[in-house]
């Protein structure tokens, strides 16, 4: 079975209340009940986390090396400005999906810019609460089928 770090950076435990037109009407509890079981179908358990500070983000990712095989991660707005939280996933080593309810490049301009998805396996945004579901399916299958090459 694949342990899966799923982590959630700021105002994403708003979800619900923070901007419904935008960020849909999901909250953070029911798409987390939505990986769960869809973690049961791909054979992985998952591992919840949540902050609105960098340095506790940071912190869950540092724990993650040599805990968990991938993380699949919203940053938030932390996305577009946090070298730091870029640098902590690199350093770890871990093949991590980065996913956004929204499309981030339909936004703002400030928002097209990912300073974490390059080093990212990839990043899937706009699809809602699916954007969960699809990187949690893509991380999986690429763990599983180098798992299976080696």
């Amino acid at each position: 079975m694949l342990s899966i770090l799923v982590v959630n950076g700021p105002n994403l435990n708003m979800l619900g209340i923070r901007e419904p037109g935008v960020y849909g009407v999901a909250t953070l509890a029911e798409i987390q009940m939505r990986l769960t079981e869809l973690g049961k179908q791909v054979d992985a358990e998952l591992h919840f986390f949540q902050s609105n500070h960098e340095g506790a983000l940071l912190d869950e990712i540092h724990a993650a090396y040599g805990k968990h095989d991938g993380i699949l991660i919203n940053p938030g707005a932390l996305t577009h400005t946090s070298y730091a939280l870029r640098d902590g996933l690199a350093a770890v080593g871990l093949p991590f999906v980065e996913v956004h309810l929204s499309n981030i490049h339909k936004r703002e301009a400030f928002r097209h810019v990912s300073v974490t998805a390059a080093v990212a396996l990839g990043q899937i945004s706009g699809f809602g609460p699916l954007s969960y579901e699809l990187g949690l399916q893509a991380l999986c299958r690429h763990i599983q089928d180098n798992r299976s090459n080696k």
